[in-house]
């Protein structure tokens, strides 16, 4: 039977806190019906797939010309906005209907 307990994960550990994790460190992990242990064929697809988003999510250094009032509007937004710019250009390659009207 699960055991599940609320921790504030910001908070210090408490030593009654590190006595129970030492406790959970020997406790055999018994799978069961509703999270049953992977085959190793299931592990290698997942550690696939996950090494396959991971290139996706890689980012590429590219030189981009911008107006002036493109770029000072996009800065204005603060820390993080060449990642808000990828996201406009992702949406806007994504949808056929707007890139149509620029094309």
């Amino acid at each position: 039977m699960p055991v599940r307990k609320e921790i504030d994960v910001s908070a210090p550990l408490t030593e009654e806190r590190i006595a129970e994790l030492e406790a959970l460190k020997d406790r055999p992990v018994v799978p069961d019906e509703e999270n049953p242990e992977l085959t190793d064929e299931e592990f290698a697809k997942m550690v696939s797939i996950r090494q396959f988003k991971l290139e996706q999510q890689k980012k590429q250094i590219v030189s981009v010309r911008l107006s002036s009032r493109a770029l000072n509007k996009a800065k204005a937004f603060g820390k993080g906005y060449t990642s808000l710019l990828s996201q406009i250009l992702e949406k806007t390659l994504a949808d056929d209907e707007l890139l149509k009207r620029y094309l």
